[in-house]
């Protein structure tokens, strides 16, 4: 395929690569997405969905927020694809820097990613909103209605929810990898959540490579677009070390 021939010579001559990636890396991992077809927004809840993730329904109505979010979102039996093992091989090549990602899986951690930024936070750290204390996905998930503390205080998930601010940290580190990288893949993303969207702006690097199955809700200026699955083209990929 010249795509793929492509895509794998554009890697073999970067030595700096970023990865941006959304909600169609973890599909492949039967992580439910929120925009497809068949997708969160598109089932059918007492309340919308965009409603429930917001921080306004989680303060005034937890329980509903954590009957959804347990059901939905708190995919603990989900296993990295290709698309992750071959990114965290690429770091391991000493190829890949940093993978900049709006997923909240920690897959890419799963998968051995060592440097993942995570733009929306992830389900796997839950804090005490009274005391701070930390909590695994697990004790969430396994816990009857709202999470306790051992202190009697809610506990909240790390994610970013409507109506939040992302860590600004995150965003200074995701900003800094993708302006200094020399080849910026996107994929699984329809680049349509802002303000992650607008971070590929910062990309000067030589090569920007689009990878996603439907049409994106803005133009990239890609100098390669591949409308496959991102696990798909991911697997023909192979690591050369530097």
């Amino acid at each position: 395929m010249e795509e793929i021939r492509k895509f794998q010579q554009m890697i073999d001559e970067s030595r700096n690569i970023v990865f941006f990636g959304g909600a169609g890396v973890s599909t492949e991992s039967n992580i439910p997405d929120f925009r497809s077809e068949d997708g969160l927004y598109n089932m059918k809840y007492k309340y919308p969905p965009e409603t429930i993730i917001s921080h306004t329904f989680f303060l005034r109505n937890p329980e509903e927020f954590y009957r959804f979010y347990k059901d939905r979102m708190l995919c603990l039996d989900a296993e990295p694809n290709p698309a992750h093992r071959k990114l965290a091989e690429l770091e391991q090549a000493g190829k890949l820097s940093a993978v900049v990602t709006q997923n909240i899986d920690g897959l890419h951690q799963k998968a051995g990613s060592r440097t993942v930024y995570e733009l929306h936070g992830s389900i796997h750290r839950n804090y005490c909103m009274e005391c701070g204390k930390f909590y695994d996905a697990e004790y969430v998930k396994n816990s009857e209605g709202i999470p306790r503390c051992s202190c009697g205080g809610m506990i909240k998930p790390d994610v970013v929810l409507y109506e939040e601010g992302l860590d600004t940290k995150t965003i200074q580190n995701s900003v800094e990898a993708i302006a200094h990288a020399d080849m910026l893949i996107i994929g699984g993303t329809s680049l349509v959540v802002y303000p992650a969207a607008g971070f590929i702006d910062y990309f000067r690097g030589k090569y920007l490579v689009l990878i996603n199955k439907a049409e994106t809700g803005r133009s990239v200026r890609a100098d390669l677009v591949i409308r496959e699955p991102i696990g798909k083209v991911m697997e023909q990929i192979s690591c050369n070390p530097q």
